[in-house]
């Protein structure tokens, strides 16, 4: 076999071991564009729809805890109020049972 007989043999060896990586880089070619396009997707859907959804309830959400945290100050002062006024019952009646 000649030089070039041998490099061509060599070359065409080679050629047939980089078919199968060729077809792998193509389908991954293909796999990140279809990877691509969902995100792209995917991100329109975040800024349409998710964006507002979320935006309307934090609209709603807001005044809701707003008035949560005021109504459960009020309940923890009325809590403390009750407590005192019981120890001022017992002992008022107390001690109007030892002058009964």
């Amino acid at each position: 076999m000649s030089d070039n007989e041998l490099l061509l043999a060599i070359s065409n060896m080679i050629a047939q071991q980089m078919e199968p990586l060729k077809k792998d880089m193509k389908e991954l070619k293909q796999n990140m564009k279809n990877l691509e396009e969902e995100q792209r997707k995917t991100n329109i859907v975040i800024e349409n729809d998710i964006k507002g959804d979320i935006g309307l309830l934090v609209e709603n959400f807001l005044p809701s805890a707003k008035k949560y945290n005021s109504e459960a100050n009020k309940i923890e002062m009325l809590e403390s109020k009750v407590e005192l006024l019981e120890k001022v019952v017992t002992e008022h009646s107390e001690k109007l049972q030892k002058i009964s």
